[in-house]
């Protein structure tokens, strides 16, 4: 009888892939759009002025500058350092202090207990190692302290966006999808009794374009995963993905004929540090 052996997923290299995938186009352009979910997570934390804030896996700083708006003492972090510059750009157009700083989610580079409220908005639910990037959050909230998190759900309209990315590239093989992040199971799972109490809320973000067309041409330009899903395959593939990511977007507009008003829904996640 003969044994089948699976090779072990090569996380590293994965990260590699997505970190090229997030440099690609500009993620800038789309996040200041997402700015609102950044202002209602610092409420749902119920942030206070002088709490040490860690904003992981940042992007341009949604969550970074809601915080200190708030008067927290702000850490915002990324891999991608372009994306840190845009954050910076726009605290220094606000007069805001915020220190920005390089970092791997999951390998972040602070001390054990060393921030009072931990937050990522559609970041760190992009992280490979699921397990890893959960132990550092918690690592980095001293008991006691707040995770504030916004990630989008299996069933909401960005989860349907990632599975139809998923049939003309497949992601890697053995690596968890992002949106299990937006489930209260896994997070259950991944933060474990690392916390006290969790509360969970379903909100809605609307996209809110001018049309189909219009979405997908921006998100094409500027979406890193969808940037590179469309450069991944050839012409038809191209017109598949096309034809299909435009019905999906017409079957949940609720803009009428005119516009587009997308809803999709997110969980606004509070964990409370164990």
């Amino acid at each position: 009888m003969s044994i089948t052996t699976v090779a072990p997923i090569d996380l590293a290299a994965v990260k590699s892939r997505q970190q090229a995938t997030w440099s690609s186009g500009d993620y800038a352009v789309i996040g200041t759009t997402l700015a609102i979910t950044g202002e209602l997570l610092c409420e749902a934390v119920d942030l206070r002025p002088g709490q040490r804030v860690l904003d992981v896996a940042a992007g341009n700083g949604n969550a970074s500058l809601a915080a200190a708006r708030r008067w927290a003492d702000v850490t915002s972090t990324d891999y991608v350092a372009a994306l840190l510059e845009r954050g910076r750009a726009k605290a220094t157009a606000e007069r805001l202090p915020v220190t920005f700083q390089e970092a791997d989610a999951e390998q972040l580079p602070f001390a054990d207990r060393s921030f009072d409220v931990v937050l990522s908005v559609f970041g760190v639910m992009f992280t490979p190692n699921q397990e890893q990037a959960a132990q550092e959050l918690l690592r980095v909230c001293r008991p006691g302290g707040k995770i504030g998190l916004a990630n989008w759900t299996p069933e909401g309209f960005i989860g349907h966006v990632f599975r139809t990315i998923g049939k003309y590239v497949p992601p890697p093989a053995g690596v968890k999808p992002p949106s299990l992040w937006g489930s209260e199971q896994r997070l259950n799972e991944l933060f474990g009794d690392g916390i006290s109490e969790l509360t969970i809320n379903r909100r809605m973000f609307v996209f809110r374009y001018r049309s189909a067309e219009h979405w997908l041409d921006v998100f094409r330009t500027y979406y890193g995963p969808i940037l590179k899903a469309f450069g991944a395959i050839d012409a038809a593939g191209q017109a598949g993905l096309t034809h299909d990511l435009t019905e999906l977007l017409q079957r949940f507009n609720q803009g009428g004929s005119a516009t587009l008003a997308v809803p999709s829904e997110y969980l606004e996640v509070v964990a409370t540090r164990r």
